[in-house]
């Protein structure tokens, strides 16, 4: 059990380290990153329609066709999107709107009517009465205005009979004629379907329909002459107060009857026969032609999703190999420039799924018919340029363009180039914006990209100027979008591919991190030794074309374990006293190894990433503590001394930025010691601490070349002679003008000018 659970660590690892040299890790190592890749490629073909790409060009807009385009089956072009919309918008207008006749409303109309002379009748009918009181009682309830003709007409029981008698017939003559409502009149309609009426279903031209001011005024026409005019405006007024439209619209059958209208309309914009030709040979594909070409091919994927076949498998395979080729070439990339990358798993499951959402997003957008300026190609390229890097994310936005641009919805040039320019701006833009405040910067840049390819692609397609801005909205949507998603999510990211970004380095610059904090306030010589050692790393790391930031941020951080036990270090001791007197030499090189393992298991509680901690490790390599071993062999020359209980566990440097560190801090302590640090003897103190360090190894390791170690050296001498530069001496003050000085004035004048 033991040796399983062993093997199955063991290979395990050998996924995420490089591998062993023993064959079984080694080939499990490779296989894991070539199954990502198989399983990338099949993802990016299952989320894409499986269509058969068609044998002529990819032909846009604009473009002139080397051949004749010859359809090889029958297949129909679709109407516009746009088109067809505004098409069944005006069918549907055409359709006249559903009104129901309703024999109910006479009867409404009448009953209200009659209601009213029944209450005068009542009011009238009383004796010793004044009826002209009554009625105008009467009246003013039914809010009818009283006029002396109107009190006077309905005070004579006659002439009131008269007056019902001639209404009642206006409306059972008119009502079925057709009664509009008023709304009717206000939106301009000229037809409308009646339903309901004598004669069944038949539509109506509205001025053959009445409204309600022709039925009051036809109505006053059929009053008596002897009822005086006084009657037309009492019985237009009782009208009104009782009135409802013979005509009631009918809001869902119109709606059925608009929604068929829709349906009529054919999406179909014209039929291409099999063997027509679409396209001839040296003719510029016009609107015209972009449309049959778009149905075509849409003809081959709806092809592509009929039931498996030979001739369908055969297509899948290709789409799986030419996925797999091109992400091949990223792998190859990585495998030759970029080894660490390569040999760390978790970063290629971050790269793979980079590039599964891309492709997902695409293949959304190409279902939906949405912009191609959404894809998301700069989202995926600012991940990849801040966590590993300018050039590799310019590999990768290429990669994604060709990628893309392969598969069926996207072949031509619109996407691939639009892919390339914006992602090669994205991933140049990140040296611009140093900072996250500075996400406006490389917005503006990818922004700037995107409309400058919707104007390339729109002049190369003859676009009219409405379609190439609308393009450049969309590109600048997604220039804004995608950097705010990229930036909030990169602390997630950094996370998990365990990458150190200068983001996170500049966070970690802040002396006031509570690391940084405790050294200073604990060993306060210590801390103010790491940032001249930080000043002399970062000088030098610029000059060689190192990673200055890492540096400077190595170099804060190197020494923090001598927090722990500050008194036996030399810079946080008071002059006179050292307890390496007290103990033995032995003891003290035990003590000073400590702060090495003790910086390392501080760096672990404080989560420092693994580059920082590459300092704090390597920073004394495998020197020996000369000093100690040196006394331990003259106390005792007779015992036998183990040096390796005198050295530094190590490793040796192996970065440029750590191997700077180590001669920057063995130079920094020395330059303490010399007595009169002129420039010569700062440079000769230079050259043979380097010199030393060279002959005992501890450069072996490191990448620096000797062209750099002399750039280090000239830098290393220039910043401490600027550091130990001389000092001008101020004389005291003539004790006539100001008191007198104390006696070591003139000493803290010299050091602190």
């Amino acid at each position: 059990m033991r040796q399983g659970g062993e093997r199955a660590r063991r290979a395990a690892a050998s996924l995420d380290h490089a591998p062993e040299r023993r064959k079984t890790p080694r080939a499990l190592h490779h296989a894991a990153r070539a199954l990502l890749l198989l399983a990338l490629a099949t993802a990016v073909y299952l989320v894409f329609p499986h269509a058969r790409v068609a044998d002529s060009a990819a032909l846009e807009r604009g473009m002139v066709a080397p051949a004749d385009v010859v359809a090889g089956f029958t297949f129909q072009v679709p109407k516009d999107p746009a088109e067809l919309r505004r098409e069944r918008e005006e069918a549907a207008r055409g359709v006249p709107p559903v009104y129901d006749y309703r024999p109910a409303a006479a009867d409404s109309v009448l009953g209200g009517v009659r209601a009213f002379f029944a209450a005068v009748d009542a009011a009238t009918g009383g004796a010793g009465g004044d009826p002209r009181a009554a009625v105008e009682t009467v009246l003013k309830g039914s809010r009818v205005g009283a006029t002396t003709g109107s009190l006077d007409l309905l005070a004579d029981p006659a002439r009131r009979a008269e007056l019902l008698a001639a209404t009642e017939g206006a409306v059972r003559q008119l009502f079925p004629l057709g009664v509009a409502p008023t709304s009717l009149e206000r939106d301009g309609i000229s037809a409308v379907r009646v339903r309901g009426a004598v004669g069944g279903e038949r539509i109506v031209a509205v001025d053959s329909l009445l409204s309600p001011d022709q039925f009051y005024r036809l109505a006053a026409h059929r009053l008596p002459a002897s009822l005086g005019p006084e009657a037309a405006e009492l019985q237009r007024l009782l009208l009104i107060r009782s009135f409802q439209p013979s005509l009631a619209f009918n809001e869902g059958a119109t709606e059925a009857a608009r929604a068929r209208a829709r349906n009529a309309v054919d999406p179909v914009a014209a039929t291409v026969l099999r063997g027509e030709k679409i396209v001839g040979a040296r003719e510029q594909v016009g609107a015209r032609e972009e449309a049959r070409l778009r149905a075509y091919q849409g003809a081959l994927d709806r092809q592509g999703r009929r039931p498996a076949t030979e001739q369908t498998l055969t297509r899948a395979l290709g789409a799986i190999l030419f996925n797999a080729s091109v992400l091949g070439i990223l792998g190859m990339v990585l495998w030759l420039s970029r080894r660490s990358l390569y040999e760390d798993f978790r970063s290629l499951l971050l790269l793979a799924a980079l590039i599964a959402l891309v492709a997902g997003c695409a293949a959304t957008i190409a279902r939906f018919d949405l912009p191609q300026e959404l894809i998301p190609f700069t989202f995926a390229t600012l991940i990849v340029a801040v966590l590993w890097g300018g050039k590799l994310a310019l590999s990768v936005a290429l990669l994604l363009a060709i990628l893309i641009g392969g598969q069926t919805p996207f072949l031509g040039v619109t996407a691939p180039f639009t892919a390339a320019l914006t992602g090669a701006a994205a991933a140049f833009s990140v040296r611009a914006a140093q900072r996250r405040s500075q996400t406006w910067l490389f917005v503006l840049i990818i922004a700037v990209a995107y409309a400058f390819a919707a104007l390339t692609i729109g002049l190369l397609r003859s676009r009219e100027l409405p379609d190439m801005l609308h393009s450049m909205g969309w590109g600048v949507a997604n220039a804004v979008l995608s950097s705010v998603i990229a930036i909030g999510f990169l602390p997630l990211l950094e996370s998990f591919a365990r990458v150190t970004t200068d983001a996170m380095l500049l966070e970690l610059a802040d002396t006031n991190r509570p690391l940084l904090r405790r050294l200073q306030r604990e060993a306060n010589g210590t801390f103010h030794h790491t940032i001249n050692v930080a000043n002399l790393v970062e000088a030098a790391c610029q000059a060689i074309g190192a990673n200055a930031l890492l540096g400077r941020v190595g170099a804060y951080y190197h020494d923090v374990g001598k927090v722990t036990k500050p008194q036996y270090f030399i810079e946080n001791q008071p002059k006179g006293r050292n307890p390496h007197d007290k103990l033995k030499p032995s003891m003290s090189a035990a003590i000073v190894r400590s702060h090495v393992v003790e910086g390392l298991r501080l760096a672990d509680e404080a989560r420092l990433p693994e580059p920082v901690k590459a300092f704090i490790r390597e920073h004394h390599g495998t020197q020996t503590i000369s000093f100690f071993f040196d006394r331990a062999r003259e106390a005792d020359p007779e015992a036998p001394i183990s040096r390796q209980d005198f050295t530094y566990l190590g490793p040796k440097p192996r970065s440029r930025e750590t191997a700077v560190l180590m001669l920057a801090d063995s130079v920094e302590s020395a330059a303490h010691v010399l007595h009169d640090p002129s420039p010569e003897r700062l440079r000769e103190l230079v050259e043979r601490i380097v010199g030393a360090k060279i002959a005992c190894g501890q450069m072996d390791d490191c990448p620096l070349t000797l062209r750099d170690i002399e750039v280090v050296k000239e830098q290393l001498a220039r910043v401490l002679t600027g550091m130990y530069h001389h000092r001008i001496d101020y004389p005291a003050a003539p004790a006539a003008d100001t008191p007198a000085a104390p006696a070591e004035a003139p000493a803290v004048a010299s050091t602190t000018a």
